[in-house]
């Protein structure tokens, strides 16, 4: 749930809870002054019944008016205790039964006593009580729901900066140079925020430039040494004055190097992609790519005794080339690296996608991890960079890269991004 969602229903439920307790502590306090004016009332009618008593000595006969009744009934006791309470009673005039108040005391006439009851319809006073609750809560609760309607349009406008300040930070890319947008606020808070993150970006873009340079520049360095020392330790493998031994310790150096080699070269390649120095376009014939890598790795192919089956439909394809080479180049070898001797090999081309699919290890790969750099299983023995590659240079082409484990099959799927005019189909 958003904040801002959030907020207004806690202000909505506290300002119902709230106008609901006023209310009702509104509607008994004018319920109770009204009662207390209707039970004056019923004294002054007591002491009209008294009056009539005392100066006649005789109980007045019972009185009935529209809105009020008294009734006398003879007791054998004197009881002058008055008693107010709210009763349902028949009223003879209107004939019907009614909401009632009524007084219950005692007189004494002459040496009897007699219990007074005296009625009166609350009928109109509880239509007093309505209309007057109905004057005062009604403009009550318009007015909240015109401060909850402000509220919620105020809040909304404060909050604008910051929707906008995590629109900034979903956007923000390291291999992109576009700045991080300064955002204009009142809110001194928001202003701080947006100064905070406008300097973390600064100086996460200054770390990541120095450690692209120091990777680019350390590989460059590298292929020199590296060069060398692999041009001599061919020089003493074909030596005829070495030992087994020697030979034995020679081969495993120049296996280090070569793999250090190919270490420095994967590198080198990332930083070009982060640093989009490989951004030339061109047409590309991806079938006939496919065909050229495919008798490139024939040897490789021949030796595994692997079957190849192809299903390459003729697709022109606006990209990189030398980028996409090297996607075709990784996702081959993988294939026949990772096989197993007589397995087989799956490629699809269509206009959409391009399917590598190739038998294996019995055991899917864990595909929230093969994309990482330097991440690999226990049996590779790559340098965990051949994926990561793979998967930057999709992003930069803007394609989108998947693998799954289905029917016993590795299958890397690569979707090319859609293309009206570039996209095209060769005769």
């Amino acid at each position: 749930m958003k904040l801002l969602s959030r907020y207004n229903r806690i202000l909505m439920f506290a300002s119902a809870i709230g106008l609901i307790g006023i209310g009702f502590l509104f509607y008994r306090t004018l319920s109770f002054y009204l009662n207390k004016q209707i039970d004056n009332n019923l004294v002054e009618e007591l002491m009209e019944v008294k009056d009539f008593t005392h100066s006649r000595n005789i109980a007045p006969a019972p009185e009935q008016y529209l809105d009020l009744v008294i009734e006398y009934k003879r007791t054998g006791y004197s009881d002058t205790l008055k008693r107010f309470a709210d009763t349902v009673f028949y009223n003879p005039k209107k004939k019907l039964l009614e909401s009632a108040r009524y007084l219950r005391t005692g007189i004494t006439i002459d040496g009897s006593h007699y219990q007074v009851l005296i009625f009166t319809s609350k009928v109109e006073r509880e239509e007093q009580i309505k209309s007057i609750f109905l004057a005062i809560i009604s403009p009550v609760l318009l007015l909240l729901v015109a401060l909850l309607l402000i509220n919620r349009l105020m809040i909304r406008k404060l909050w604008q900066p910051f929707r906008l300040i995590l629109e900034n930070l979903k956007t923000f890319n390291l291999n992109q140079e576009k700045p991080f947008e300064v955002i204009k606020s009142p809110v001194e808070e928001f202003r701080e925020l947006n100064q905070a993150i406008l300097d973390i970006s600064l100086r996460i873009r200054s770390d990541f430039r120095e450690v692209k340079l120091f990777t680019e520049n350390a590989s460059h360095e590298m292929m020199t040494p590296l060069a060398v020392i692999n041009s001599k330790l061919d020089m003493m493998l074909q030596s005829d004055r070495l030992g087994k031994e020697e030979s034995e310790t020679l081969v495993d150096l120049y296996k280090a190097t070569s793999r250090l080699t190919k270490l420095n070269q994967s590198l080198l390649l990332l930083v070009k992609i982060d640093n989009n120095l490989i951004s030339e376009q061109e047409e590309v014939d991806v079938s006939a790519l496919l065909v050229e890598r495919l008798s490139y790795f024939q040897e490789l192919i021949q030796n595994r005794n692997l079957s190849v089956i192809t299903t390459l439909n003729p697709v022109i394809h606006k990209t990189n080339r030398y980028l996409l080479e090297t996607l075709v180049n990784n996702l081959l070898s993988n294939s026949i690296r990772h096989n197993y001797e007589n397995g087989n090999i799956e490629i699809s081309l269509t206009a959409e996608s391009i399917i590598f699919k190739n038998t294996g290890r019995p055991l899917a790969l864990d595909e929230h991890k093969i994309f990482d750099r330097f991440y690999k299983d226990h049996h590779s023995e790559g340098t965990g960079l051949g994926l990561a590659i793979l998967k930057q240079i999709c992003n930069r082409q803007h394609f989108s890269f998947k693998y799954t484990y289905t029917e016993n099959l590795h299958c890397f799927e690569i979707r090319f991004k859609l293309q009206s005019a570039d996209n095209a189909l060769a005769d």
